[in-house]
């Protein structure tokens, strides 16, 4: 087994087994539309065995930063098509990352009359928005009823994203957004049935898993998460409640049958991790964290020692959109421009070069 063998994910099958991370990029513009940038830029990865494209909002409400794509209508699920017939048309596999920002965001962002959040718990800090930058607003509680109609979003987009033709979606329950948030103590301290224990506060992920695998079928949905990653308040500092918690939810999502499970965490191999993976028992996506940039030889050794069955791969990929040819044959790799990484068009986000350039 090696990082440039085949993989089958539930029901997707991978020509090798680096996945390009979902990654924040901002070139959507103000109607979150796919546009020929996105197409571009995903079709120029396609050679990864997976992509997982960047957060897209399920619904106005939940989007949580200018510049992000959506998929609540259906001009955004045409964009989308577009984007997974070029991925196709190159051979590779894409799936949507559906992300609800959940308290991330702002109304200048949204547009609408409120944010939202499992409590009436605002970030500390200030959020970009279109004008600049503001204090975090106090986020809606949402009502039991209104997390019927948020868990029904994230259906919606999920079949939204498959009748786009994409191979399936993942679910963000990560990085401090809405059902991370439900995960954490910090930003979760409801009183009802989805919080107050590790138990209630798993709940909702569950339903949210559950009711897009029964609608688009568990092989094509896949799950984020990063315990311990302590960003956005969505803090996890207790160990024992925090193990507690994840152990728990991995035990409720195993016997769904999903395609994968994905964890972003400082130490992938280490027993926490492996632990999980191990309650899971399908298949494992290794991402080693934001502060530290995953090499070659890590993300090859991660395969060969045993530690997962794929390798999530960030910004390597993005200056290198050959990348799975590059680390085959140990080519140099492009460096990346951090200064480029946000904008609104294509530099720093399609015009690194090829090796055949």
């Amino acid at each position: 087994m090696d990082l440039f063998s085949p993989l089958t994910l539930g029901g997707i099958t991978l020509a090798n087994r680096l996945v390009m991370a979902p990654l924040t990029r901002t070139r959507s513009g103000e109607s979150g539309v796919p546009n020929d940038l996105n197409v571009e830029h995903y079709t120029q990865r396609a050679s990864a065995g997976l992509i997982i494209t960047e957060g897209t909002y399920p619904s106005r409400e939940s989007r949580s930063y200018p510049g992000q794509p959506g998929i609540v209508d259906d001009e955004q699920e045409a964009g989308w098509k577009r984007v997974a017939d070029g991925v196709h048309a190159a051979g590779g596999k894409l799936v949507l990352q559906v992300m609800n920002g959940g308290r991330v965001s702002h109304t200048d962002i949204t547009g609408t009359s409120r944010i939202v959040g499992p409590s009436a718990i605002a970030i500390q800090g200030e959020v970009h928005v279109p004008t600049g930058k503001k204090p975090f607003p106090v986020p809606h509680e949402l009502t039991t009823a209104e997390l019927a109609t948020v868990r029904d979003e994230f259906v919606e987009a999920s079949v939204r994203a498959v009748r786009a033709g994409l191979d399936g979606v993942e679910i963000h329950s990560a990085n401090g957004y809405l059902l991370h948030q439900f995960l954490s103590p910090a930003s979760n301290q409801r009183t009802d049935g989805y919080g107050g224990s590790p138990a209630a506060r798993t709940r909702f992920v569950v339903e949210v898993v559950q009711a897009v695998a029964d609608a688009i079928g568990a092989g094509r949905v896949g799950i984020r998460l990063s315990p311990s990653h302590n960003i956005q308040d969505a803090l996890e500092t207790d160990a024992d409640e925090t193990r507690a918690t994840y152990e728990i939810l991995v035990d409720a999502l195993a016997p769904i049958g999903m395609s994968y499970l994905s964890i972003l965490h400082a130490e992938p191999a280490g027993e926490f991790v492996q632990g999980l993976r191990a309650r899971f028992g399908g298949g494992f996506i290794a991402n080693s964290g934001f502060g530290h940039i995953t090499t070659r030889d890590e993300a090859i050794a991660f395969i060969a020692d045993g530690f997962a069955d794929a390798v999530a791969v960030g910004r390597a990929i993005i200056a290198n959109p050959d990348l799975v040819e590059r680390w085959e044959g140990d080519h140099p790799e492009n460096p990346l421009d951090p200064a480029s990484l946000y904008g609104n068009g294509p530099e720093g986000y399609n015009d690194y070069p090829r090796l055949s350039a």
